[in-house]
């Protein structure tokens, strides 16, 4: 569980005061809407909010995108107006907030949509609306991290609730995630759609990753600094990541290529990014005289 004042230490240490004071101040506003609140686990409320507040923090947002994740949800009580948060907090949180509660509109518009026809077509309509309603592409970005923490505690409902809400994570948020480029967001959400929509293919593949995992994170280090080393000498300035393949991706090939888990053999993925396209093309050619491609597998897949 997160130590909420661990947190705020941290997160406003490498700030400028001002901002200190106005995360510190959202928090204890927060708190006093929130006290008599608790989610599913049982834990105080606030710590969600905290939570997606995190998450934000860990993407380098400022300091307004995250007072406007520590409240907003702080408009679901009735007592508390937009006007109230211009007041306190400035025009730029409250309009970030507005916006968060403007998306919650198309999840109810999902909740009561036809299931049985033009699922697709719909379901691109609301993802288009959902754009199209946050007129700042900040506000997906909070609305990003509050799903990812509501899919965290998920386990805590239903099993109605987590069908519901993996399905509409996996057909509507997965995909603004991608667009945006925030691929971990968009790891976790499908790994946790996963797991719910398919519970017990999850649970074998997680089994089956985890059985060898300091193995191909310790391949990955090995790949990453011989690639590191072969660039360097080709002269190409180049950011290099690597993780092990998450288990909805391996689950989409297997699905698609209709084969068994033994016949993915990417189960680990190293991503280059380059400067240029030249670049790329380039870091390609390096890549391959450093390994033999398998030229059945050599596709354009990007998850």
């Amino acid at each position: 569980m997160l130590d909420i004042n661990i947190w705020v230490k941290r997160i406003t240490k490498d700030r400028p005061l001002a901002d200190q004071q106005t995360i510190i101040k959202a928090c204890i506003w927060a708190q006093e809407v929130h006290q008599s609140q608790t989610r599913a686990p049982g834990e105080p409320f606030l710590i969600h909010v905290v939570n997606v507040a995190n998450t934000l923090a860990q993407l380098g947002m400022n300091t307004e995108v995250l007072v406007a994740a520590i409240l907003h949800d702080i408009v679901d009580d009735k007592q508390i107006m937009f006007d109230d948060i211009e007041k306190r907090f400035g025009s730029e949180v409250a309009h970030l907030i507005d916006g968060v509660a403007k998306m919650k509109f198309i999840e109810e518009l999902n909740d009561k949509s036809d299931k049985t026809i033009n699922t697709q077509h719909q379901i691109e309509r609301l993802r288009k609306m959902l754009l199209a309603m946050a007129e700042d592409v900040r506000v997906v970005f909070i609305k990003l991290a509050d799903r990812l923490d509501n899919m965290l505690v998920l386990l805590h409902h239903s099993a109605d609730k987590q069908q519901r809400m993996a399905r509409e994570t996996l057909d509507l948020f997965t995909p603004l995630a991608n667009w945006l480029g925030i691929w971990q967001i968009k790891w976790e959400l499908e790994d946790l759609s996963l797991r719910y929509l398919e519970p017990e293919t999850y649970k074998k593949l997680a089994r089956l990753l985890d059985e060898r995992r300091i193995d191909r994170e310790n391949y990955i280090k090995q790949v990453i600094k011989s690639l590191s080393d072969a660039l360097a000498n080709a002269g190409i300035k180049a950011k290099i990541y690597g993780r092990p393949k998450h288990i909805y991706s391996i689950w989409r090939k297997m699905q698609t290529k209709g084969i068994d888990f033994d016949d993915v053999f990417d189960v680990r993925a190293v991503r280059v990014l380059v400067n240029t396209v030249t670049e790329c093309y380039m870091t390609l050619g390096v890549v391959h005289n450093q390994w033999q491609p398998l030229h059945s597998e050599f596709d354009c897949d990007r998850s």
